[in-house]
């Protein structure tokens, strides 16, 4: 989130239920409108100026770019700015810079210093109804400053390096994910802070955060190749694993007035979630719960039963503990977030059918390794940066049939 964007109001409140209908057609497409090249370095963020036919970049050598569209239809720099140190996060604030650009996007002019961190900055968000400006480091410190005075307000010590942030204004809740796969959410007045929880579903490190204020629901992308979405404000403790992605999740936004998650992953793969079905919760044993025959670590009951242990394995769909022999089938569960084949009991295997094997999610490749994404809902455009060092823009706006 940069400056001058908007955070939709949202409160955690009950959350209003997911409709319960059956997975629709995807209406959205990746179609590639342009690509912006001539990077020296890789683009580590991005992002689409809103009502604007142009884009800002931060590229790993230092350079901040503003490009505008021409009358060519080909994307060139208006502005370029080298920075004395390490580009860290956003296009505004490096290390502990703030930069105003012109209305006609040709000057940009440093504007003030935050003293926020001792390591590169990796995330930062600007919060325009709160005139605050929330960053994180390498350094484990969470803060947050007034942008009108360049005063910080707060610092908050978190367990791991962050990687995700997200904030919802009317209840004034930070959502924090760090390199330990943990989400620590964070109740933030103006000259401090407390813990409310930490939740932990990942076995791999937070990539990317993405609140939705309307349902109430925080996603989180993960190295583990998964998707958790948590019911935050049914305070149900819900949380619905999404498996579509086969490298680290990279980037997640949500288009609300469709309701449809995009996530990418380094593998180059653009994935389209279906979010306006009703997903089911995977539910969570010595032995196996069908033969009853003991696994291998329980050695008392292999000893008293004279029996060889088996490996366990957990039916994705009903969630019991089973052996390879009474699982020994894989089905698609697109309503429980499984878009691949997964591992099932044989008596669950026989009751899926063709329906609930229906894809919630369609699948597509950028062609090129992903680092950072993009989403601009005003336009329907997504923005992908790649180790390719190209940025390409997409037009995601719903297809008529």
């Amino acid at each position: 989130m940069f400056p001058g964007t908007r955070i939709e109001d949202g409160g955690l409140r009950t959350p209003t239920l997911w409709r319960p209908n059956r997975p629709r057609p995807q209406a959205r497409k990746p179609c590639l409108l342009s690509k912006l090249e001539a990077f020296q370095e890789i683009v580590s963020t991005a992002v689409i100026i809103p009502k604007e036919d142009g884009v800002i970049t931060v590229s790993e050598d230092r350079m901040i770019r503003v490009w505008l569209k021409r009358d060519s239809g080909q994307y060139w720099p208006s502005v370029c700015h080298t920075m004395s140190c390490k580009c860290s996060y956003s296009p505004f604030v490096f290390e502990s810079l703030e930069f105003i650009l012109s209305e006609d996007y040709n000057k940009m002019t440093p504007a003030r210093t935050y003293q926020a961190h001792q390591g590169r900055v990796t995330v930062v968000l600007f919060v325009l109804e709160m005139e605050w400006l929330l960053s994180t480091g390498q350094d484990k410190n969470f803060t947050w400053h007034c942008s009108e005075s360049g005063q910080q307000l707060g610092t908050y010590r978190t367990a791991a390096w962050v990687s995700g942030l997200q904030f919802d204004v009317e209840t004034r809740h930070a959502f924090v994910g760090d390199h330990s796969g943990q989400v620590t959410i964070l109740k933030l007045e103006q000259d401090s802070c407390s813990l409310v929880t930490t939740f932990k579903g990942h076995t791999g490190n937070v990539t990317a955060l993405c609140w939705d204020p309307v349902q109430r629901v925080l996603f989180s992308g993960s190295s583990d190749h998964s998707i958790i979405m948590w019911d935050i404000g049914g305070r149900k403790g819900t949380a619905i694993e999404l498996q579509g992605h086969n490298d680290k999740v990279q980037g997640l936004c949500y288009a609300s007035h469709t309701r449809q998650l995009i996530s990418c992953s380094s593998d180059g793969g653009i994935v389209i979630w279906n979010m306006d079905v009703t997903r089911q919760e995977t539910p969570e044993c010595d032995s196996c719960q069908k033969c009853e025959q003991p696994f291998f670590w329980n050695f008392k009951q292999m000893w008293d039963s004279k029996k060889i242990g088996l490996r366990q394995h957990h039916c994705r769909k009903c969630g019991q503990a089973v052996c390879g022999k009474c699982s020994s089938k894989r089905s698609t569960i697109p309503l429980m977030g499984f878009e691949f084949e997964v591992r099932v009991c044989d008596s669950c295997h026989e009751s899926i059918t063709d329906e609930d094997r229906a894809p919630t999610a369609t699948f597509h490749d950028s062609k090129h390794s992903i680092v950072y994404m993009h989403y601009e809902p005003t336009t329907g455009s997504l923005l992908s940066s790649g180790t390719d060092k190209v940025v390409k823009l997409w037009d995601m706006t719903p297809v008529v049939s």
